[in-house]
């Protein structure tokens, strides 16, 4: 690709000489190819091979991510239903961190690809460092709140006496050391943005060895490592995740398939800056709608008691495992949609969002099936507690029907960002989620008398309705117009 910066690969083929004949393409082929990372221009050539090429590895990439929260949830749930409501009470205040940090991957994204797509090395690169120094800048009030509040957030979160005794060190480790959330999402969006998204995979899988390894010897105290207990688990996903950002920052430096940092461009550059929070701003408040919807639904749920806390802890962790697969092909669309308006190429960029969208619908037909059918086998993987596997079977069941309408309600929100476009789904994530999600829920559960159940509903009428309104929005083609 004209304007790379590349550096040397093995695993990569030369580009054949002028003239010569593609080589015959195969699935195999490309799988290899995606994986191991190429450094194919996504403005040319075959569309379905691209977004192949793209999605693999951010599914697997995402599937690595939300594999932190499933194993910490394993290995928590022998230490009892408080300590795994913990976690839950945890993340779901977590997802304002991440909120802020998938945000900021958004608009880095959409900034990277674009000037990539224009063929401009150095700007995409200036792109980078802006996003790093915001990161650093938006850890800063979350580690506060972790080092000093972690008990009273806790509280205002309605935790039980085992969590503000014990389990709040969890919460402390978690949002103190919440810079590795933000750099490692932010990061791998400037891979994925340039093209490289078998990078950005290959951190996460480092990352999650490490805490593979780490989460049960520091929370069992197996070996020379001490006895942790809760505590443990957030130690070892913080190291796992600080490894794999010391990884990003290294390859960033040395010069990865299409983007490299150079040392001259350690410096705040306020034109990009600008630039990069005018459109991170759209996508910050967009998944604070979100995710705050959650905390809002996790308050509601937690009226029931532990038991009905953990089994929806241990189902929006399985969710969370299948969804993010699903995230990574909605990341493959906003890569094509960025890079080709970049490139002038609006229709190839709506192709792409089109057939990313099939494919997710498909995928994510399978995988409610699976929780229709299995889900108490499911949760049974986490605990034997019979209350807490109705709870959480009752959660799986009810949210997969409406499953095919959440896989366009990720990727028509993911090609608007792409564009730069982060205020129409803010705009439908305020309706759906705050004027339409947390009321319903409200009501079907503790005035209609349907308790969790209803919360369960809520997440279905409002998913759907998002996905149909995201469609309809994206079919006006406002969002080829859009400038970053």
């Amino acid at each position: 690709m004209s304007g790379e910066i590349q550096t040397p690969d093995p695993s990569i083929a030369p580009p054949a000489p002028a003239g010569a004949p593609e080589a015959p393409r195969n699935l195999w082929r490309d799988l290899k190819d995606a994986v191991r990372g190429t450094s194919m221009d996504y403005t040319q050539g075959s569309i379905g091979r691209a977004i192949l090429l793209l999605a693999v590895p951010m599914m697997l990439e995402m599937a690595m991510e939300s594999a932190f929260a499933v194993v910490d949830i394993f290995f928590v749930s022998s230490l009892g239903a408080s300590a795994v409501a913990t976690v839950g009470l945890t993340e779901s205040v977590l997802t304002l961190v991440y909120a802020v940090a998938i945000g900021l991957s958004m608009g880095t994204t959409a900034l990277v690809a674009r000037r990539v797509g224009e063929k401009n090395p150095k700007e995409a690169a200036d792109s980078a460092v802006q996003a790093i120094i915001a990161a650093f800048a938006a850890s800063i009030p979350f580690s506060i709140a972790g080092i000093f509040f972690a008990k009273d957030i806790l509280h205002l979160m309605g935790a039980d006496t085992w969590a503000l005794t014990q389990g709040y060190r969890f919460t402390a480790w978690m949002l103190a050391g919440n810079l590795v959330i933000m750099l490692i999402f932010v990061i791998n969006a400037v891979f994925r943005g340039a093209g490289d998204a078998a990078m950005a995979m290959r951190v996460l899988w480092l990352a999650n060895a490490i805490n593979l390894v780490l989460d049960p010897a520091l929370i069992f105290g197996w070996g020379p490592f001490p006895k942790l207990g809760i505590q443990g688990a957030a130690v070892a996903t913080s190291i796992g995740r600080g490894v794999g950002v010391a990884v990003q920052l290294f390859v960033l430096f040395r010069g990865a398939q299409h983007i490299r940092v150079l040392p001259s461009q350690m410096r705040l550059h306020w034109e990009v800056m600008r630039r990069l929070i005018h459109t991170s701003l759209g996508g910050i408040v967009q998944f604070i709608i979100a995710t705050s919807s959650w905390i809002g639904l996790v308050r509601i749920v937690s009226v029931f008691g532990s038991q009905a806390l953990a089994g929806y802890t241990i189902a929006v962790r399985i969710f969370i495992f299948t969804l993010m697969p699903s995230w990574g092909m909605s990341g493959a669309a906003a890569t094509m949609v960025g890079q080709n308006l970049g490139a002038r190429q609006p229709e190839r960029a709506e192709r792409a969002v089109w057939i990313t969208g099939f494919a997710n619908m498909t995928f994510m037909a399978i995988v409610s099936v699976v929780y229709i059918f299995c889900n108490e086998l499911l949760i049974r993987i986490f605990t034997s507690d019979p209350e807490v596997v109705a709870a959480g079977a009752q959660c799986l069941r009810v949210v997969a029907y409406g499953y095919i309408a959440y896989a366009w309600g990720m990727v028509m929100p993911q090609s608007f960002n792409g564009a730069g476009d982060t205020m129409t789904p803010t705009k439908i994530n305020f309706f759906c989620f705050w004027l339409l999600e947390i009321p319903l829920a409200y009501l079907l559960a503790l005035k209609f008398g349907f308790k969790q159940n209803g919360v369960y509903w809520s997440i279905v009428v409002a998913e759907t309705l998002a996905g149909v309104i995201g469609i309809a929005l994206f079919r006006t083609g406002k969002w080829k117009l859009k400038t970053v």
